[in-house]
């Protein structure tokens, strides 16, 4: 890989394609997960014919849970993000050697 230049560096926020597709899987599972509980949860508190109060509870659960993960998510790439600019940072210290 070709080294670039100290000036034309410029930290990108973007997180890679693998830690997107990663966290948009997740989302996605997370989703259906809180979709299966909401409705569960729901269909056990009620009696009889109760499918739309159920279909209401695993709407909301699915969202609730999607959310969630979709804020850590975020936080978690937004630290990787960081990770890579401290990184960088330490690599161009250690390339010119101690302050004398």
């Amino acid at each position: 890989m070709a080294e670039v230049p100290e000036s034309e560096y410029a930290p990108s926020a973007l997180p890679s394609t693998g830690a997107r597709i990663l966290a948009f899987v997740a989302i996605l599972v997370a989703g259906l997960c809180g979709g299966l509980i909401g409705y569960a949860f729901v269909d056990m508190q009620t009696d009889g014919d109760s499918t739309v109060w159920a279909g209401i509870g695993g709407l909301v659960g699915a969202v609730i849970f999607a959310v969630g993960v979709g804020i850590v998510a975020v936080l978690a790439m937004r630290a990787m993000g960081e990770w890579r600019v401290i990184e960088h940072t330490r690599e161009q210290t250690e390339r010119r050697g101690p302050i004398s």
